[in-house]
């Protein structure tokens, strides 16, 4: 991989960061502790709507795993809102993946393996290779399909 910037790569990618959701209940987008910032669950969204479903009855592992890697679109766009520049991000530290699955679906690490590898991709394999953890959960708010949260190491301002 040629040395380019996360924004260049994005911009390679043709994808454009949102900006931050407003929080839907009592809770902040991202907190910033030290070089630690802990960025909230973020839910996938298709069209700008909750992407509702159940992985191993109403959606397959492939479309979960578009659905995660929509998620970590959202969550790079706050991650840009919260620390300015993607620049600073010096290390993805640990992703956090629920999904919203049926008692019998035991895919949920290659469902996350959306928002994984298009982290890598963004940030290089250096500062992109995170801790990880994926669960299958009963349920999700709004009955989204997937839900991730994520811890960022980043350099000072």
């Amino acid at each position: 991989m040629t040395a380019s910037t996360a924004s260049q790569r994005l911009q390679a990618l043709g994808i454009q960061l949102p900006p931050v959701a407003v929080p839907a209940a009592a809770y902040v987008p991202f907190v910033q502790t030290g070089s630690l910032v802990f960025l909230s669950g973020h839910i996938a969204k298709r069209d700008g709507k909750p992407w509702v479903g159940q992985l191993g009855a109403t959606i397959s592992t492939s479309e979960g795993q578009a659905a995660a890697r929509s998620v970590a679109i959202d969550l790079m766009g706050t991650l840009q809102a919260a620390v300015g520049d993607l620049q600073r991000v010096k290390r993805i530290v640990k992703v956090m993946s629920l999904v919203n699955s049926t008692g019998e679906f035991t895919e949920a690490h290659l469902v996350t393996n959306g928002c994984s590898q298009l982290l890598m991709e963004v940030f290089g394999p250096e500062v992109g290779a995170h801790a990880r953890s994926a669960f299958g959960v009963a349920q999700l708010p709004l009955g989204s399909c997937v839900e991730i949260e994520m811890i960022v190491e980043v350099a000072p301002a």
